[in-house]
């Protein structure tokens, strides 16, 4: 999986890619192609 800064670019990827928003997160998720797989965002800051 990698971990992009940018899924805007990314969403013409492939035909079955497929965008999701999980937990804060966005997700790309290709089922044909499993290396497209990508995910955006999750960096939180932990409060003392």
């Amino acid at each position: 999986m990698k971990v992009v800064s940018s899924i805007g670019s990314l969403k013409a990827r492939h035909q079955d890619c497929q965008i999701v928003r999980r937990r804060g997160r966005v997700y790309v998720i290709c089922k044909s192609n499993p290396r497209f797989k990508v995910r955006q965002g999750g960096a939180k800051i932990k409060n003392k």
